[in-house]
């Protein structure tokens, strides 16, 4: 990735993050058949930990400092832990368009606590973009939805995987400037995996009754969508605001929808579609740079430069 700069490189990793997390939507909907939400995060979990830790030892980096631990734990235990069990068990309670609404909350979520907790203040771009990609989601849950088949425990536990990813996040940021993002990824990910240790008894009887198909998208997920795209999330994390990687995630509704019609043959309608070029284009709002108007030519700078 010589020649390339910092900015272009981080919206890069951001890119390849969004793009491997949409596909986990299509991996969970097929895994999620034959494997319990506990199951399927602890296999998921356990897969993404082993490709983490043999990186980790090619590339021979150690223990993450001190100061880099507590928010690590409170990643690991939020947001590769609670967050993922919680949606998994939700979305079985839910239709999807309940899901996608109330899981989007998570931007905002990012935007409001590092906007306070961060100092990164509340950009009107960004505060503007968001608001227009929370409208297409909304747009596209509305479309998706069987109907509004829904449960108040499925909005909770959607509601709890909203708030422990945005707390999560928020967590995580401090701890990439002291740690690299593959040591932040790395032990998040063990973290997560031992809060999810009580579902593996479920794990290995599912294991031995599920069919091949369903295994190997439990372990897409632990390997694409979770040491991949977890780590190359933080390496974009560091290198922005916490606000600002929120709000590119939703991107992911209008990838989801591209690939549900490509893989599964899921035809959106043009509403579905509306939704998602409002994603898009609420991403693009706020991720925009502020224009610097060009200074004005006048006499006294004309001497000046004399």
């Amino acid at each position: 990735m010589k020649g390339i700069s910092l900015a272009r490189r981080a919206a890069l990793a951001a890119g390849i993050t969004v793009f491997l997390w949409a596909s986990a939507f299509i991996a969970i909907r097929s895994a999620g058949e034959h494997y319990e939400p506990g199951a399927l995060a602890l296999g998921r979990l356990l897969a993404g930990s082993v490709v983490l830790l043999l990186i980790l030892a090619l590339r021979r980096e150690g223990l993450p400092p001190r100061a880099a631990w507590p928010g690590i734990a409170a990643s690991g235990v939020l947001w590769f832990g609670v967050y993922m069990v919680a949606l998994n068990w939700g979305e079985r309670e839910v239709d999807a368009g309940t899901a996608a609404l109330v899981v989007n909350v998570g931007p905002i979520i990012i935007a409001l606590l590092s906007g306070w907790l961060l100092k990164e203040g509340f950009p009107q771009r960004l505060l503007a973009g968001m608001a227009v990609s929370f409208a297409g989601a909304v747009v596209v849950g509305l479309s998706v939805s069987d109907g509004g088949r829904s449960s108040i425990l499925g909005v909770l536990l959607c509601l709890l995987a909203a708030l422990s990813y945005g707390c999560g996040v928020v967590a995580q940021k401090p701890a990439l400037r002291h740690a690299s993002a593959l040591q932040v990824t790395t032990y998040g990910c063990l973290i997560g995996a031992v809060v999810c240790l009580p579902f593996s008894g479920i794990l290995v009887e599912q294991i031995a009754t599920a069919p091949a198909s369903a295994t190997l998208q439990m372990l897409y997920l632990g390997v694409f969508p979770t040491a991949i795209a977890f780590t190359t999330w933080a390496y974009a994390l560091a290198r922005t605001t916490a606000g600002k990687m929120g709000a590119t995630t939703y991107v992911a509704p209008a990838l989801v929808v591209l690939m549900s019609w490509a893989l599964l043959s899921e035809v959106p309608g043009w509403l579905t579609l509306a939704g998602g070029g409002l994603c898009l284009v609420g991403v693009a709002v706020s991720r925009a740079r502020r224009r610097v108007p060009a200074p004005v030519a006048t006499p006294e700078l004309a001497r000046a430069g004399d």
